[in-house]
């Protein structure tokens, strides 16, 4: 009994699909490869911040024409070519890489927060001044003390638990908890005439009440507390405080969760402010006079800057 060994030829017509059927599998698998290799080339590119991002809608474009050429040059073995993409989704599903959800996910981030178009504020003074009552500030922002950490665990297990929460996500997540039950149970109080009262986050815990200084450094430790990098800006007559969200790919999943999934109705028709410092990373507001994470700065100037690594 001889075994007969097929030809290339032979593979590479099994291997094929018949017409018009060719066309059509090519075409979707376009997309579908397309889509993933954007998103890449979309966070490692710098973005150019053209008018209605022609840029990325360019890049696009150019990813998907150059895919096209090439699954016209291997539509002989079209059917492999399925097979090892589904293959290799299906794995980074299963281990928790790059799959299908997280294709998904990002896609929604980026195309949300494009059509958003979020603004950027620019640091005015381009030489920050010495921070006023600095290392009172830095004591009063008690993060290590157990009142502020058990009241920053409680916001978290208060607000948004039930959204899924996995790796840079949930520390978003839980910080926007934390600005959320501050904000809610906030008390504007002024300071005694004519003194400058500095309060510890753990005393202002007792009332929920003070100016904007003791709102910032409770804010402050909070987000510290829970492992946020929180940072206090001064404007002259202002102290507020900011949270550091990351780069510009962080940005998109901040702004989806924002708008799509935490403060649905707070953010409803607004738009996302925030800072990005010399090193490019970019920062959100969350002064009490925000109804969100991300609302219009009270005062844009900005003459110091305190951070809490």
């Amino acid at each position: 009994m001889t075994i007969k060994i097929p030809t290339i030829a032979q593979l590479k017509e099994k291997l094929s699909l018949p017409k018009p059927w060719d066309i059509v599998v090519i075409f979707i698998l376009n997309i579908l490869i397309a889509i993933p290799l954007f998103l890449i080339a979309h966070q490692n590119l710098i973005d150019l911040n053209w008018k209605l991002h022609l840029d990325r809608i360019l890049l696009f474009i150019l990813i998907v024409i150059s895919i096209q050429l090439l699954l016209r040059l291997v539509k002989t073995i079209i059917i492999l070519i399925v097979f090892l993409y589904l293959i290799t989704l299906l794995y980074g599903t299963l281990i928790g890489n790059y799959g299908f959800k997280r294709v998904f996910e990002d896609y929604n981030y980026m195309v949300y927060s494009m059509s958003e178009n979020p603004n950027p504020e620019d640091i005015i003074v381009a030489k920050l001044l010495p921070f006023p009552n600095k290392s009172k500030i830095i004591d009063a922002v008690d993060f290590t003390n157990p009142r502020v950490r058990n009241f920053a665990l409680s916001a978290t297990a208060k607000h948004f638990r039930d959204t899924k929460q996995t790796g840079n996500k949930r520390r978003l997540i839980q910080c926007f908890a934390v600005f959320k039950e501050i904000r809610n149970r906030w008390n504007y109080v002024n300071d005694p005439k004519g003194r400058e009262y500095i309060a510890y986050a753990s005393e202002t815990l007792q009332h929920f009440s003070g100016d904007c200084d003791d709102h910032a450094i409770l804010m402050a430790a909070c987000i510290k507390a829970v492992g946020g990098t929180p940072r206090i800006i001064h404007t002259g007559g202002h102290l507020y405080p900011e949270m550091l969200i990351g780069n510009k790919n962080d940005l998109e999943t901040a702004i989806y969760l924002i708008k799509e999934v935490l403060f649905i109705q707070e953010s409803h028709h607004q738009q996302i402010y925030y800072h990005i410092d010399e090193r490019d990373q970019i920062w959100l507001n969350l002064d009490y006079t925000a109804a969100y994470p991300g609302g219009k700065f009270m005062s844009e100037e900005i003459l110091g800057a305190l951070t809490f690594n």
